[in-house]
């Protein structure tokens, strides 16, 4: 299945589903007018459909009957709510993609028809600028087409893996929660232009810059990233020196930590989310 010439729902108009619109609509992958989204906020819809002039409504039966492809992009916490609601209506050649953030595919399918047609993504927050990471996994009874659809879907808005779900919570803590990382790694860096000398508006640009132009750098030429850091590493100078004094501060340990803390708790969260689901059956 590929998204061009489907009618794509979103279920939820938040910035998740206005980054992936944004995007679509960017790329000419899917019209405009074969783009619609419901949300419980008339202002963010009209909001929407000026910017990208693409069809809402509120009524998410309406959504549910044409869509071909349903991207559920409500709050975790309303998932249960919002499926009891509309769950059954869902077609068999619907292809429904999840980025509720922490709902396990097995509580997804309970709350669907049988045989339903289900790929849980993992996005981040960068796909708002077209520069996102997204992983995507397949459902018990989703298919090689349904994969090209999401792939081709977050394409849109940044690069894309295909993984098993057991491998998304490790995606939560690494590319989900990443952004939040780095942001504090730019604004350290930024602070320390501050102490310099720079001017605040010069560092932060620099530091942005900076991380943005050596990110670009390494997924453009593919080469390892020890690599590149030798390329800019001479002997005796000023890069091996600030090196030095990261290391001192475990800034490499303290970042694989950070990343594996924050799977854990990815982890936990799905399983009480999952505990919910079931308990409400």
């Amino acid at each position: 299945m590929s998204v061009k010439k489907k009618i794509v729902g979103f279920l939820g108009a938040g910035n998740m589903a206005g980054a992936l619109i944004k995007g679509l609509c960017h790329a000419a992958v899917v019209a405009p007018g074969s783009i619609l989204a419901s949300d419980v906020k008339s202002e963010r819809l009209e909001q929407l459909e000026s910017a990208h002039k693409i069809r809402v409504t509120r009524d998410n039966h309406e959504l549910v009957r044409e869509a071909d492809i349903l991207v559920l992009a409500v709050k975790p916490q309303v998932v249960d709510k919002v499926l009891d609601a509309i769950g059954a209506e869902i077609r068999p050649e619907t292809l429904l993609i999840s980025v509720a953030a922490g709902v396990p595919i097995e509580a997804l399918e309970a709350r669907l028809p049988k045989n339903a047609r289900v790929v849980r993504a993992m996005p981040n927050t960068p796909a708002t600028a077209l520069a996102g990471a997204t992983a995507i996994a397949a459902g018990s009874h989703a298919n090689e087409d349904d994969l090209t659809a999401a792939r081709e879907l977050f394409e849109a808005v940044g690069r894309v893996v295909v993984l098993d779900e057991v491998l998304l919570d490790a995606v939560t803590g690494l590319s989900g929660s990443g952004p939040a990382y780095v942001m504090l790694i730019i604004e350290a860096l930024a602070d320390g232009g501050v102490k310099m000398g720079l001017h605040r508006d010069t560092s932060l640009l620099l530091a942005a810059q900076t991380v943005y132009g050596s990110a670009k750098l390494l997924l453009e030429t593919g080469e390892h990233p020890g690599r590149l850091k030798d390329m800019v590493t001479s002997p005796g100078g000023t890069a091996i020196a600030g090196l030095h004094t990261l290391e001192s501060g475990a800034l490499r340990k303290t970042l694989i930590d950070a990343v594996e803390t924050a799977s854990l708790r990815a982890a936990a969260l799905g399983q009480e989310m999952a505990q919910k689901l079931k308990a409400k059956r």
